[in-house]
């Protein structure tokens, strides 16, 4: 998962330095990632993961890290195993 989430953070975080340094905990917004470029990665994000972001994960926290995105993504797919 975490290849996947650099990839899409690569293809539409538009972000100033190369993802493969950003440590998982980096803080993505720091680094550079805006608004807008967080709507597109979100929406890769639910194309290749096949989920769609609820309501209340819609957040800058949600999207905050790698580490973020992972444990996001991780508890949408989690809740559907659940479903």
């Amino acid at each position: 998962m975490n290849k996947t989430i650099r990839d899409l953070l690569t293809k539409f975080g538009a972000l100033p330095v190369a993802v493969d340094g950003i440590a998982d905990d980096a803080d993505l917004y720091v680094t550079g990632l805006s608004s807008f470029a967080s709507v597109q990665l979100m929406l890769g994000i639910e194309e290749a993961f096949d989920v769609e972001f609820p309501d209340n994960l819609l957040n800058r926290k949600s999207f905050a890290s790698i580490a973020a995105i992972e444990k996001t993504v991780g508890m949408i797919l989690d809740s559907r195993k659940v479903a």
